[in-house]
C-alpha cells in the first residue's frame, strides 16, 4: 500500500503552483507585460497538452472531468492572453491625424 495517495500529491502541487504564480504574476512589470504574455501563451499550450494526456491516462470520473476542467482552463488562458496582447501592441500603432482628412474633404 502507497504511503501517499497520488491525489494528496496532486492536490498539493496544484496549490504549491497557484501560489508561485500569483506571486510570480504580480511582480512583474508592466514593461514586461506584452513579452511574457507571449511566454505564457506557450506555455499555456503545452499545459493543454498535459492535461489531455493526464486525463486520457486516468480512470476515475472525478480526474477526467479534473482534466476537462484544466483543458477548458488552459484554452481560456490563451485565448484571453492573445486578446490582451492584440489590444497591447494596438496601442503602439501610430494613428492617422484626424485634422488631415478634414482638410480634404473641404
Amino acid at each position: 500500500m502507497e504511503l501517499v495517495d497520488h491525489t494528496i500529491i496532486n492536490l498539493i502541487i496544484f496549490v504549491l503552483a497557484i501560489y508561485v504564480g500569483y506571486h510570480v504574476v504580480w511582480t512583474v512589470t508592466p514593461a514586461l507585460h506584452t513579452p511574457l504574455m507571449a511566454v505564457t501563451n506557450a506555455i499555456s499550450a503545452i499545459v493543454i497538452v498535459g492535461a489531455m494526456l493526464a486525463a486520457a491516462l486516468t480512470e476515475t470520473p472525478l480526474a477526467k472531468g479534473m482534466g476537462v476542467l484544466a483543458v477548458a482552463l488552459a484554452a481560456v488562458n490563451i485565448f484571453g492572453g492573445f486578446l490582451v496582447t492584440r489590444r497591447m501592441l494596438e496601442m503602439f500603432k501610430k494613428k492617422e491625424r484626424k485634422s488631415a482628412a478634414g482638410k480634404e474633404g473641404a
